[in-house]
Protein backbone atom coordinates (compact mmCIF):
# COMPACT_ATOMS: atom_id res chain seq x y z
CA UNK A 1 0.00 0.00 0.00
CA UNK A 2 2.84 2.41 0.81
CA UNK A 3 4.40 1.76 -2.59
CA UNK A 4 1.08 2.50 -4.30
CA UNK A 5 0.75 5.82 -2.44
CA UNK A 6 4.28 6.85 -3.46
CA UNK A 7 3.60 5.92 -7.07
CA UNK A 8 0.31 7.80 -6.90
CA UNK A 9 2.08 10.98 -5.74
CA UNK A 10 4.64 10.59 -8.52
CA UNK A 11 1.92 10.05 -11.12
CA UNK A 12 0.04 13.13 -9.93
CA UNK A 13 3.23 15.04 -10.67
CA UNK A 14 3.56 13.44 -14.11
CA UNK A 15 -0.03 14.33 -14.99
CA UNK A 16 0.57 17.89 -13.84
CA UNK A 17 3.56 18.25 -16.17
CA UNK A 18 1.62 16.83 -19.11
CA UNK A 19 -0.99 19.56 -18.87
CA UNK A 20 0.58 22.64 -17.26
CA UNK A 21 1.66 24.30 -20.53
CA UNK A 22 -1.97 25.09 -21.36
CA UNK A 23 -2.11 27.55 -18.44
CA UNK A 24 1.47 28.82 -18.60
CA UNK A 25 1.44 29.29 -22.39
CA UNK A 26 0.60 33.00 -22.18
CA UNK A 27 3.61 33.70 -19.95
CA UNK A 28 5.91 31.73 -22.27
CA UNK A 29 4.59 33.52 -25.34
CA UNK A 30 5.24 36.88 -23.71
CA UNK A 31 8.58 36.25 -21.97
CA UNK A 32 10.23 33.81 -24.38
CA UNK A 33 8.69 35.09 -27.61
CA UNK A 34 7.17 31.75 -28.63
CA UNK A 35 4.55 31.26 -31.33
CA UNK A 36 1.80 28.62 -31.39
CA UNK A 37 3.92 26.17 -33.36
CA UNK A 38 6.76 26.44 -30.87
CA UNK A 39 4.35 25.93 -27.97
CA UNK A 40 3.16 22.75 -29.68
CA UNK A 41 6.77 21.65 -30.08
CA UNK A 42 7.43 22.14 -26.35
CA UNK A 43 4.62 19.77 -25.41
CA UNK A 44 5.64 17.40 -28.19
CA UNK A 45 9.23 17.38 -26.86
CA UNK A 46 7.96 16.28 -23.45
CA UNK A 47 5.90 13.47 -24.92
CA UNK A 48 8.42 12.27 -27.51
CA UNK A 49 11.26 12.23 -24.96
CA UNK A 50 8.90 10.40 -22.60
CA UNK A 51 8.09 7.84 -25.30
CA UNK A 52 11.68 7.22 -26.43
CA UNK A 53 12.70 6.71 -22.81
CA UNK A 54 10.37 3.71 -22.52
CA UNK A 55 13.01 1.38 -23.95
CA UNK A 56 15.69 2.13 -21.32
CA UNK A 57 12.92 2.23 -18.73
CA UNK A 58 11.83 -1.28 -19.68
CA UNK A 59 15.38 -2.55 -19.42
CA UNK A 60 15.98 -0.79 -16.09
CA UNK A 61 12.76 -2.11 -14.55
CA UNK A 62 13.75 -5.66 -15.41
CA UNK A 63 17.37 -5.15 -14.42
CA UNK A 64 17.33 -3.08 -11.22
CA UNK A 65 13.66 -2.77 -10.28
CA UNK A 66 11.29 0.20 -10.01
CA UNK A 67 12.79 1.89 -6.90
CA UNK A 68 16.20 2.75 -8.29
CA UNK A 69 14.87 3.23 -11.81
CA UNK A 70 12.25 5.77 -10.76
CA UNK A 71 14.51 7.63 -8.33
CA UNK A 72 17.26 8.03 -10.92
CA UNK A 73 14.93 9.27 -13.64
CA UNK A 74 13.25 11.73 -11.28
CA UNK A 75 16.61 13.39 -10.72
CA UNK A 76 16.67 14.09 -14.46
CA UNK A 77 13.24 15.71 -14.05
CA UNK A 78 14.63 17.91 -11.26
CA UNK A 79 17.38 19.13 -13.59
CA UNK A 80 14.89 19.76 -16.40
CA UNK A 81 12.58 21.75 -14.14
CA UNK A 82 15.43 23.97 -12.96
CA UNK A 83 16.57 24.56 -16.56
CA UNK A 84 13.00 25.43 -17.52
CA UNK A 85 12.82 28.03 -14.76
CA UNK A 86 16.05 29.55 -16.07
CA UNK A 87 15.06 29.44 -19.76
CA UNK A 88 15.51 32.57 -21.85
CA UNK A 89 14.47 31.22 -25.23
CA UNK A 90 12.94 28.42 -27.26
CA UNK A 91 15.93 26.05 -27.36
CA UNK A 92 16.53 26.03 -23.60
CA UNK A 93 12.80 25.59 -22.91
CA UNK A 94 12.63 22.75 -25.45
CA UNK A 95 15.60 21.03 -23.80
CA UNK A 96 14.07 21.47 -20.36
CA UNK A 97 10.71 19.98 -21.38
CA UNK A 98 12.49 17.00 -22.97
CA UNK A 99 14.41 16.38 -19.73
CA UNK A 100 11.22 16.59 -17.69
CA UNK A 101 9.61 14.09 -20.06
CA UNK A 102 12.54 11.71 -19.63
CA UNK A 103 12.33 12.08 -15.87
CA UNK A 104 8.61 11.25 -15.79
CA UNK A 105 8.94 8.28 -18.16
CA UNK A 106 9.14 5.45 -15.60
CA UNK A 107 6.37 6.64 -13.26
CA UNK A 108 3.31 4.96 -14.73
CA UNK A 109 5.30 1.98 -15.99
CA UNK A 110 6.62 1.36 -12.48
CA UNK A 111 3.01 1.12 -11.34
CA UNK A 112 2.09 -1.16 -14.25
CA UNK A 113 5.16 -3.29 -13.57
CA UNK A 114 4.21 -3.75 -9.92
CA UNK A 115 0.57 -4.44 -10.83
CA UNK A 116 1.59 -7.06 -13.40
CA UNK A 117 3.95 -8.71 -10.92
CA UNK A 118 1.73 -8.62 -7.83
CA UNK A 119 -1.84 -8.99 -9.14
CA UNK A 120 -3.73 -11.42 -11.36
CA UNK A 121 -4.29 -10.58 -15.04
CA UNK A 122 -7.98 -9.93 -14.43
CA UNK A 123 -7.18 -7.20 -11.92
CA UNK A 124 -4.51 -5.49 -14.00
CA UNK A 125 -6.95 -3.04 -15.62
CA UNK A 126 -8.53 -2.36 -12.23
CA UNK A 127 -5.25 -1.39 -10.57
CA UNK A 128 -4.13 0.52 -13.65
CA UNK A 129 -7.41 2.45 -13.80
CA UNK A 130 -7.18 3.32 -10.11
CA UNK A 131 -3.66 4.65 -10.57
CA UNK A 132 -4.61 6.63 -13.68
CA UNK A 133 -7.93 7.84 -12.27
CA UNK A 134 -6.74 9.02 -8.87
CA UNK A 135 -3.39 10.16 -10.24
CA UNK A 136 -5.16 12.31 -12.80
CA UNK A 137 -5.86 14.81 -10.03
CA UNK A 138 -2.55 16.27 -11.19
CA UNK A 139 -4.35 17.43 -14.31
CA UNK A 140 -6.85 19.77 -12.57
CA UNK A 141 -4.06 20.93 -10.26
CA UNK A 142 -2.43 22.39 -13.36
CA UNK A 143 -5.51 24.54 -13.90
CA UNK A 144 -6.81 27.07 -11.35
CA UNK A 145 -4.30 26.20 -8.58
CA UNK A 146 -1.40 26.74 -10.97
CA UNK A 147 -2.96 29.98 -12.20
CA UNK A 148 -3.07 31.21 -8.59
CA UNK A 149 0.65 30.63 -8.07
CA UNK A 150 1.45 32.16 -11.45
CA UNK A 151 -0.45 35.30 -10.51
CA UNK A 152 1.03 35.45 -7.01
CA UNK A 153 4.68 34.55 -7.65
CA UNK A 154 5.29 34.53 -11.42
CA UNK A 155 5.98 31.54 -13.61
CA UNK A 156 9.71 31.24 -12.91
CA UNK A 157 9.35 31.12 -9.12
CA UNK A 158 6.48 28.65 -9.52
CA UNK A 159 8.63 26.38 -11.69
CA UNK A 160 11.47 26.47 -9.15
CA UNK A 161 8.95 25.45 -6.49
CA UNK A 162 7.97 22.52 -8.70
CA UNK A 163 11.63 21.47 -8.85
CA UNK A 164 11.60 21.19 -5.05
CA UNK A 165 8.46 19.04 -5.16
CA UNK A 166 10.05 16.71 -7.74
CA UNK A 167 13.14 16.33 -5.54
CA UNK A 168 10.97 15.55 -2.51
CA UNK A 169 9.08 12.81 -4.38
CA UNK A 170 12.39 11.33 -5.55
CA UNK A 171 13.41 11.12 -1.89
CA UNK A 172 10.12 9.38 -1.01
CA UNK A 173 10.75 6.86 -3.77
CA UNK A 174 14.20 6.06 -2.40
CA UNK A 175 12.93 5.68 1.16
CA UNK A 176 9.51 4.07 0.76
CA UNK A 177 9.05 2.33 -2.59
CA UNK A 178 9.55 -1.44 -2.42
CA UNK A 179 10.63 -3.64 -5.31
CA UNK A 180 8.74 -6.89 -5.97
CA UNK A 181 10.50 -10.18 -5.22
CA UNK A 182 13.00 -11.08 -7.96
CA UNK A 183 11.93 -13.59 -10.57
CA UNK A 184 13.80 -16.90 -10.54
CA UNK A 185 14.59 -16.57 -14.26
CA UNK A 186 15.57 -12.88 -14.09
CA UNK A 187 19.01 -13.33 -15.73
CA UNK A 188 17.43 -14.86 -18.83
CA UNK A 189 14.96 -11.99 -18.97
CA UNK A 190 17.75 -9.43 -18.92
CA UNK A 191 19.56 -11.11 -21.78
CA UNK A 192 16.42 -11.37 -23.94
CA UNK A 193 15.17 -7.79 -23.51
CA UNK A 194 15.47 -6.73 -27.18
CA UNK A 195 14.25 -10.11 -28.33
CA UNK A 196 11.26 -9.70 -26.04
CA UNK A 197 10.40 -6.35 -27.63
CA UNK A 198 10.57 -7.98 -31.04
CA UNK A 199 8.17 -10.68 -29.82
CA UNK A 200 5.67 -7.94 -28.97
CA UNK A 201 6.05 -6.11 -32.28
CA UNK A 202 5.40 -9.20 -34.41
CA UNK A 203 2.13 -10.15 -32.68
CA UNK A 204 -0.50 -9.74 -35.39
CA UNK A 205 -3.46 -8.97 -33.07
CA UNK A 206 -1.55 -5.94 -31.81
CA UNK A 207 -1.12 -4.56 -35.34
CA UNK A 208 -4.82 -3.68 -35.35
CA UNK A 209 -4.66 -2.15 -31.86
CA UNK A 210 -1.52 -0.05 -32.33
CA UNK A 211 -2.98 2.63 -34.68
CA UNK A 212 -5.70 3.42 -32.15
CA UNK A 213 -3.10 3.36 -29.38
CA UNK A 214 -1.04 5.88 -31.35
CA UNK A 215 -3.93 8.32 -31.86
CA UNK A 216 -6.49 7.96 -29.07
CA UNK A 217 -4.61 9.36 -26.09
CA UNK A 218 -2.91 11.98 -28.24
CA UNK A 219 -6.08 13.72 -29.38
CA UNK A 220 -7.37 14.07 -25.82
CA UNK A 221 -4.15 15.20 -24.20
CA UNK A 222 -3.55 17.64 -27.07
CA UNK A 223 -6.80 19.38 -26.20
CA UNK A 224 -6.21 19.45 -22.45
CA UNK A 225 -2.48 19.97 -22.45
CA UNK A 226 -2.17 22.50 -25.24
CA UNK A 227 -5.20 23.85 -27.12
CA UNK A 228 -8.06 24.39 -24.68
CA UNK A 229 -6.55 27.65 -23.40
CA UNK A 230 -5.59 29.25 -26.75
CA UNK A 231 -8.97 28.26 -28.20
CA UNK A 232 -11.09 29.64 -25.37
CA UNK A 233 -9.03 32.82 -25.20
CA UNK A 234 -8.92 33.51 -28.95
CA UNK A 235 -12.44 32.40 -29.90
CA UNK A 236 -14.48 33.08 -26.76
CA UNK A 237 -12.44 35.82 -25.07
CA UNK A 238 -11.73 33.93 -21.84
CA UNK A 239 -9.30 35.54 -19.40
CA UNK A 240 -6.68 33.58 -17.46
CA UNK A 241 -8.99 32.80 -14.54
CA UNK A 242 -11.83 31.54 -16.74
CA UNK A 243 -9.40 29.55 -18.86
CA UNK A 244 -7.80 27.92 -15.83
CA UNK A 245 -11.20 26.86 -14.45
CA UNK A 246 -12.18 25.35 -17.79
CA UNK A 247 -8.84 23.53 -18.02
CA UNK A 248 -9.26 22.31 -14.45
CA UNK A 249 -12.76 21.07 -15.22
CA UNK A 250 -11.53 19.13 -18.24
CA UNK A 251 -8.75 17.64 -16.12
CA UNK A 252 -11.33 16.59 -13.56
CA UNK A 253 -13.41 15.00 -16.31
CA UNK A 254 -10.35 13.01 -17.44
CA UNK A 255 -9.80 11.76 -13.89
CA UNK A 256 -13.46 10.76 -13.47
CA UNK A 257 -13.58 9.16 -16.91
CA UNK A 258 -10.55 6.99 -16.20
CA UNK A 259 -12.50 5.50 -13.29
CA UNK A 260 -15.96 5.35 -14.91
CA UNK A 261 -14.70 3.38 -17.91
CA UNK A 262 -13.79 0.55 -15.52
CA UNK A 263 -17.36 -0.70 -14.80
CA UNK A 264 -18.13 -0.41 -18.52
CA UNK A 265 -15.09 -2.56 -19.24
CA UNK A 266 -16.18 -5.14 -16.68
CA UNK A 267 -19.70 -5.31 -18.11
CA UNK A 268 -19.08 -5.48 -21.86
CA UNK A 269 -15.33 -6.14 -22.26
CA UNK A 270 -12.36 -4.09 -23.39
CA UNK A 271 -13.00 -3.70 -27.11
CA UNK A 272 -16.71 -2.70 -26.96
CA UNK A 273 -15.97 -0.23 -24.15
CA UNK A 274 -13.16 1.40 -26.14
CA UNK A 275 -15.24 1.59 -29.33
CA UNK A 276 -18.21 3.19 -27.53
CA UNK A 277 -16.02 5.83 -25.87
CA UNK A 278 -14.13 6.63 -29.08
CA UNK A 279 -17.34 7.17 -31.06
CA UNK A 280 -18.50 9.72 -28.45
CA UNK A 281 -15.14 11.54 -28.57
CA UNK A 282 -15.03 11.68 -32.38
CA UNK A 283 -18.57 13.10 -32.45
CA UNK A 284 -17.57 15.71 -29.85
CA UNK A 285 -14.67 16.86 -32.04
CA UNK A 286 -16.90 17.27 -35.07
CA UNK A 287 -19.49 19.09 -32.96
CA UNK A 288 -16.77 21.48 -31.76
CA UNK A 289 -15.77 22.15 -35.36
CA UNK A 290 -19.35 22.85 -36.44
CA UNK A 291 -20.89 24.64 -33.47
CA UNK A 292 -18.21 25.29 -30.85
CA UNK A 293 -17.74 28.92 -31.83
CA UNK A 294 -21.42 29.70 -31.28
CA UNK A 295 -21.44 29.18 -27.50
CA UNK A 296 -18.69 29.12 -24.89
CA UNK A 297 -20.83 26.88 -22.70
CA UNK A 298 -21.29 24.39 -25.51
CA UNK A 299 -17.57 24.49 -26.28
CA UNK A 300 -16.56 23.87 -22.66
CA UNK A 301 -19.19 21.13 -22.39
CA UNK A 302 -17.76 19.37 -25.43
CA UNK A 303 -14.25 19.62 -23.99
CA UNK A 304 -15.61 17.93 -20.86
CA UNK A 305 -17.13 15.17 -23.00
CA UNK A 306 -13.76 14.63 -24.69
CA UNK A 307 -12.08 14.44 -21.29
CA UNK A 308 -14.71 12.12 -19.80
CA UNK A 309 -14.66 9.57 -22.63
CA UNK A 310 -11.22 10.20 -24.12
CA UNK A 311 -8.91 8.35 -21.73
CA UNK A 312 -9.41 4.63 -22.33
CA UNK A 313 -5.68 4.15 -21.80
CA UNK A 314 -5.91 1.39 -19.17
CA UNK A 315 -8.61 -0.53 -21.05
CA UNK A 316 -6.69 -0.45 -24.34
CA UNK A 317 -3.64 -1.63 -22.40
CA UNK A 318 -5.70 -4.46 -20.88
CA UNK A 319 -6.92 -5.44 -24.36
CA UNK A 320 -3.35 -5.60 -25.67
CA UNK A 321 -2.15 -7.40 -22.55
CA UNK A 322 -4.58 -10.26 -23.32
CA UNK A 323 -2.28 -11.25 -26.20
CA UNK A 324 0.91 -11.28 -24.10
CA UNK A 325 2.31 -14.21 -22.19
CA UNK A 326 3.29 -13.70 -18.53
CA UNK A 327 6.97 -13.45 -19.52
CA UNK A 328 6.18 -10.65 -21.99
CA UNK A 329 4.06 -8.43 -19.76
CA UNK A 330 6.76 -6.08 -18.45
CA UNK A 331 8.27 -5.26 -21.81
CA UNK A 332 4.89 -5.51 -23.52
CA UNK A 333 3.21 -2.78 -21.49
CA UNK A 334 6.35 -0.66 -21.79
CA UNK A 335 6.20 -0.95 -25.57
CA UNK A 336 2.51 -0.08 -25.58
CA UNK A 337 3.24 2.95 -23.46
CA UNK A 338 5.88 3.99 -25.98
CA UNK A 339 3.22 3.91 -28.70
CA UNK A 340 0.72 5.81 -26.53
CA UNK A 341 3.14 8.60 -25.65
CA UNK A 342 4.95 8.69 -28.98
CA UNK A 343 1.62 9.09 -30.70
CA UNK A 344 0.64 11.83 -28.29
CA UNK A 345 3.88 13.67 -29.04
CA UNK A 346 3.37 13.36 -32.78
CA UNK A 347 -0.24 14.54 -32.51
CA UNK A 348 0.91 17.57 -30.51
CA UNK A 349 3.59 18.36 -33.08
CA UNK A 350 1.24 17.92 -36.05
CA UNK A 351 -1.45 20.01 -34.42
CA UNK A 352 1.06 22.78 -33.75
CA UNK A 353 2.17 22.76 -37.37
CA UNK A 354 -1.44 22.80 -38.54
CA UNK A 355 -2.44 25.74 -36.35
CA UNK A 356 0.71 27.67 -37.23
CA UNK A 357 0.23 27.03 -40.94
CA UNK A 358 -3.40 28.11 -40.98
CA UNK A 359 -2.63 31.16 -38.89
CA UNK A 360 0.16 32.10 -41.30
CA UNK A 361 -2.25 31.91 -44.22
CA UNK A 362 -4.54 34.45 -42.59
CA UNK A 363 -7.27 32.18 -41.23
CA UNK A 364 -9.14 33.65 -38.29
CA UNK A 365 -9.09 31.75 -34.96
CA UNK A 366 -12.55 30.25 -35.48
CA UNK A 367 -11.58 28.71 -38.81
CA UNK A 368 -8.14 27.66 -37.59
CA UNK A 369 -9.44 25.80 -34.57
CA UNK A 370 -12.37 24.43 -36.54
CA UNK A 371 -9.96 22.69 -38.91
CA UNK A 372 -7.91 21.53 -35.91
CA UNK A 373 -10.97 19.81 -34.45
CA UNK A 374 -11.79 18.24 -37.81
CA UNK A 375 -8.23 16.91 -38.02
CA UNK A 376 -8.48 15.38 -34.53
CA UNK A 377 -11.88 13.83 -35.24
CA UNK A 378 -10.82 12.34 -38.58
CA UNK A 379 -7.59 10.94 -37.08
CA UNK A 380 -9.49 9.26 -34.25
CA UNK A 381 -12.23 7.92 -36.52
CA UNK A 382 -9.68 6.48 -38.95
CA UNK A 383 -7.79 4.70 -36.19
CA UNK A 384 -11.08 3.42 -34.77
CA UNK A 385 -11.99 1.78 -38.11
CA UNK A 386 -8.79 -0.26 -37.89
CA UNK A 387 -9.30 -1.04 -34.20
CA UNK A 388 -12.79 -2.43 -34.84
CA UNK A 389 -11.15 -5.22 -36.87
CA UNK A 390 -8.94 -6.25 -33.92
CA UNK A 391 -9.79 -9.55 -32.22
CA UNK A 392 -11.49 -9.18 -28.84
CA UNK A 393 -9.93 -10.40 -25.63
CA UNK A 394 -10.64 -14.02 -24.78
CA UNK A 395 -13.74 -14.88 -22.77
CA UNK A 396 -11.60 -16.15 -19.95
CA UNK A 397 -9.71 -12.86 -19.73
CA UNK A 398 -12.93 -10.86 -19.79
CA UNK A 399 -14.54 -12.96 -17.08
CA UNK A 400 -11.46 -12.71 -14.89
CA UNK A 401 -11.83 -8.92 -14.89
CA UNK A 402 -15.33 -9.07 -13.41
Amino acid sequence: MTSFVVLLLAYILSQFFRAFLAVISGDLTRDLGLDQGQLGSLQAAWLIAFALSQFPVGYALDRIGPRRTLAGFLLVAVAGTVIFGLSRGYVSALTALALIGIGCAPILMSGFYLAARLYSPGHFATMSSFLIGFGSIGDPLSGAPLAYFLAAYGWRATVFGLAGIVAFIALLVILLLKDPPPLPDAPQQHVSLLRGIRQIVVKRPLWLILPFTFVSYGVTISMRGLWIAPYLQAVHGFDLAMTSYAAMAMGGAIAVGALLVLPLYRRIGAKPAVVACAVVVACAFFALALWGQESSRLAVGLFLVIGLFGVTYAVVMAHARAFMTPREIGRGVTFMNFVFMGGAGVMQWLSGRLVNGLDGRGYDPQATFGWLFVFMGVALASALVVYIAAPPESKGEALAAR
